[in-house]
Parts: C-alpha cells; sequence; structure tokens
C-alpha cells in the first residue's frame, strides 16, 4: 500500500469505511510524518497522543455516518479547542486554554473527525507570509529559504507537505487563498455567513471567514459541507440551506459565462502569472464556457480601503487583551502601568502597527475622513460586483501578484507585504465566496495559482468551475522532501 498520508481526503475516508486500513493507522501516517517535519515549523500544539486514542476509539465503535468518520485534522490555530491550548500565534494568548470549542471545530467532530494539533499561523492572523508568529515562522515546503504566506501558512505547509489530510484556515484578506496558491493546494473563502465566526479568535469581524484547505477540489467540496451551517450563536451568520457540495460537483461547465476584469492586471505582474491566467481562460472555454471582459473600476481602492477598514476592527477587537481577564499580564506599579507593560511585552510588532492604524483612523477628528470613507468604499467595490454578476456567472483571476518569495524578502517593507492581497482583498470587502485552485508553475517551480469569485452563497458553481480547470491543468505537486 502506499503511503496513506499522500491520499486524497475522500480516498481517505472511503478507504476507512471499505476497511482498508484503520483509522489509527492512517492517524499514525500523519503523525509520523509530522515528528520528522519539525523544520517546516507547522505545528504550535500537538495533540498525537490523544488522536491515537480518538482512533482507536473510532475502531471499535465503527460509526461510518460522519462525512469525515475517522480521519484526524489538524487546524489553524485560531479555532478555539477545548481543554487544548489556542494562541492565535501570540505571546499575549501562548497559554491560553479554552474551556469551549469553536462551532466549526464541533462541526468536524460530529461529523467523525477528531484534533491533530494545532498549526501555526501568522499573530491574530495578521500578516501575509507566516513571518509574524510569535513561534516563529512556518517554511514552505516547496523551499527552505521560502514563506509558505499567510496568515493560515502552518495549515498550507502542513497540507502541502502531507502532515494533515485536510485542514481549516480562516481569510479575512486572502489567508486561505494566498497560502493556498503559493504551495499548490486548494483553498476556499465562503460567502461570509456560510460558516460561523464563533470560537475562532476575531481580527476583524466583518471580514474574518473560516474556510476549507484541501489538496483537491473534490476534498473542498466535502470540507465545506462538513463545516458549514447555520449558528444562533453567530449573529452574522445566515440561515440559510447548505448545498450538498460533493453530490453536485461536476466539470460540466458549458453556458456559463466568466468574467475576466481588466483591473487586475497590475504593473510588474510576471509573465507566468499572466500566462497562467490566460491558460485557465483557455481551459474553461474548452469546457464549454463563455469568456466576458468586465470591469471593476473600483478595485484600486480596494487595497487602501481594507487596511482602513480590517486595523479599525483589529483596534477594537483586540482592545479586550489588558491583562486583567485572560492571557499574558505584566508586572506594573499600577493598574494602567499594567496594561501599557502587558499589551507592549504582548503583542508583535504587525499587530502594534495595525493597532496603531486603527486606533487612529476611528479617532475623534478622523474617523469621517478615513473610516467611513473607507466604508463608502467598501459599498462602491461590493456594486461593482453585483454590477458584474448580472452578466456573469463567476469570475476568473490570478490569485497572487507572484509566486512565494523569500523569507525576509518583505517583512521590514510593510507596503510591499500588503501588496500580496492585492486580488484577494475585494472579495472579502464584498462579502463572496472565491476559491485558489493550483494551475502551473513559474520558472522556479513554484506553484502558481488562480482565484475564482462567485455570487453570494453560490460556492457551488466556483467548485465547478476549479474542478474543471484542475481536470485540465493537471497540476502535479513537484515537492522533493529536503526536511525529514
Amino acid at each position: 500500500m502506499s503511503n496513506i498520508s499522500e491520499f486524497s481526503l475522500t480516498r481517505i475516508v472511503s478507504g476507512i469505511k471499505k476497511k482498508d486500513f484503520t483509522s489509527e493507522e492512517v492517524t499514525r501516517s500523519f503523525i509520523n510524518n509530522s515528528k520528522k517535519s519539525k523544520k517546516l515549523n507547522t505545528y504550535i500544539t500537538e495533540c498525537f497522543d490523544q488522536a491515537i486514542q480518538s482512533a482507536k476509539n473510532f475502531d471499535k465503535k465503527k460509526d461510518y455516518k460522519g462525512l469525515l468518520s475517522g480521519v484526524p485534522i489538524a487546524v489553524k490555530d485560531l479555532f478555539c479547542t477545548r481543554n487544548v491550548k489556542t494562541t492565535a500565534g501570540s505571546k499575549i494568548l501562548h497559554n491560553f486554554v479554552p474551556t469551549y470549542e469553536s462551532t466549526i471545530t464541533s462541526n468536524l467532530w460530529s461529523q467523525g473527525s477528531f484534533l491533530l494539533g494545532k498549526l501555526n499561523c501568522d499573530e491574530f492572523a495578521m500578516g501575509s507570509s507566516n513571518e509574524t508568529s510569535f513561534f516563529g515562522n512556518v517554511i514552505n515546503p516547496f523551499g527552505q529559504k521560502l514563506v509558505p504566506g499567510g496568515s493560515s501558512g502552518g495549515s498550507a505547509s502542513a497540507l502541502a507537505a502531507n502532515l494533515t489530510p485536510a485542514t481549516i484556515g480562516t481569510d479575512t484578506g486572502g489567508s486561505i487563498r494566498q497560502p493556498a496558491s503559493f504551495t499548490g493546494t486548494v483553498g476556499l473563502k465562503p460567502t461570509y455567513g456560510r460558516c460561523s465566526r464563533w470560537g475562532i479568535v476575531a481580527f476583524a469581524s466583518s471580514l474574518d471567514q473560516a474556510g476549507p484547505m484541501t489538496k483537491n477540489v473534490k476534498d473542498c467540496a466535502l470540507l465545506l459541507q462538513a463545516m458549514s451551517g447555520y449558528d444562533p450563536k453567530d449573529s452574522t451568520s445566515v440561515d440559510i440551506k447548505v448545498d450538498n457540495y460533493t453530490s453536485k460537483l461536476t466539470e460540466k461547465i458549458k453556458g456559463l459565462k466568466i468574467g475576466i476584469p481588466k483591473e487586475y492586471t497590475v504593473d510588474n505582474m510576471p509573465n507566468e502569472i499572466d500566462n497562467i491566467w490566460k491558460q485557465g481562460v483557455d481551459y474553461l472555454i474548452d469546457a464549454g464556457a463563455t469568456i466576458k471582459n468586465i470591469s471593476l473600476p473600483h478595485t484600486i481602492y480596494a487595497l487602501p480601503a481594507y487596511y482602513i477598514v480590517a486595523p479599525a476592527e483589529a483596534s477594537s477587537n483586540l482592545a479586550r487583551y489588558d491583562g486583567v481577564k485572560y492571557g499574558h499580564r505584566a508586572k506594573g506599579n499600577n493598574l494602567v502601568e499594567m496594561y501599557e507593560n502587558t499589551r507592549s511585552e504582548g503583542f508583535g510588532d504587525e499587530v502594534k502597527r495595525r493597532i496603531l492604524i486603527g486606533t487612529y483612523v476611528l479617532s475623534s477628528g478622523y474617523y469621517d475622513a478615513y473610516y467611513l470613507k473607507a466604508q463608502k468604499v467598501r459599498q462602491l467595490i461590493k456594486n461593482d460586483f453585483d454590477k458584474a454578476f448580472t452578466d456573469v456567472d463567476a469570475i476568473l483571476t490570478p490569485s497572487t501578484p507572484s509566486s512565494a518569495f523569500k523569507i525576509g524578502d518583505k517583512k521590514d517593507d510593510p507596503v510591499s507585504m500588503y501588496l500580496n492581497d492585492i486580488f484577494t482583498v475585494p472579495v472579502n470587502l464584498s462579502g463572496l465566496p472565491a476559491i485558489s485552485v493550483p494551475t502551473g508553475y513559474d520558472k522556479n517551480n513554484l506553484p502558481l495559482g488562480l482565484q475564482l469569485i462567485g455570487k453570494a452563497f453560490d460556492e457551488q458553481t466556483i467548485l465547478n468551475l476549479s474542478l474543471a480547470i484542475e481536470k485540465r491543468a493537471n497540476f502535479n505537486k513537484k515537492i522533493k522532501v529536503w526536511w525529514n
């Protein structure tokens, strides 16, 4: 038998049900890989002993009713897990142990899965390279000097290196899709409100959304189905039926209209990205889709609007970390000094930068000039998408403006780092679903992805379009294992 850890999620689910292998064998396969892969720095907290016990318990009961029966899964360390440390990649929460479970992970466990461990991420999900984590930067399996993308870099790296059969991340401005593109994996940001945010450590509440990260599109459909659903504990959760994404998954997309926005051609974009974009167009035409050139005129304002809205919400959300209720507490001669010392010691540079920006744009005299104006721009960006979707069924763009870059290359240049999200942030500002699917390689054999943007709550269409591209691109993961 081939190494189980190389199998897709759907193959593992099927194999367990058919008794080709046991849940314990599956679990040990991923644990063995993970133990050999410390150099990648993907895990913050390992739950290996508990996972093996959970697998043994499953093999005794043999309950195959769940969509993920008997499958271990490692998750981004932004999801609260009951009695298991949840750090958000930060010092201030480095020893925080929740007494409750996030709705998303509860959904996975109710479908028969169990926890393999907690994966590294940018501190409070603030970053595009996984270099801001208190626990050190994650390494991309495609090269020991490369970032895996962020903030869900630990999730993407672990998935690409076969340390988990699938995983979940969070996407505030591209934090699922960008690392998926950098690591040759599939990453989907669902419609805002499709997946519960309850129990996820908050960054920017009107932008955050949990989503699946998988080896292929079929796995993505399965995991999205398992994690989605209405949650009365989340006031932004939408009570709408969850499709059976797997049974409706098809590459038959004849007649669908695909928009190509002219604004997604940016200066100094590598020829390879432009080429795979054109190749993606050809794949969709071959599958029977119709291509239409469109305009999203306010796209140019998306990045500056995002970097006002997101820090403003971060400033508000992170005000709760004061050293009083939970988390890291520093010493001080009085209450105010304790607050100051705690936040100064507990937060990293990037988090402090965003808190300062957010506090500034919300302050008296600047609220109207910055935050209110950014919200108006946000509405204009959403209006562009609404207008486009009266003529097309989905929109095809590159996922990122480059392939994975070297560790340290952009760490001291925040603006250059923020530009990595230029193709992804408009989707979050508009609350729409979008997926990154691996499509090709650049001249250095680093993966490149294409992004498909869909109508609100129409994840099925972008999954089907992604399957059509996946079948034609025939993307093969070219990774030489160097980290064992």
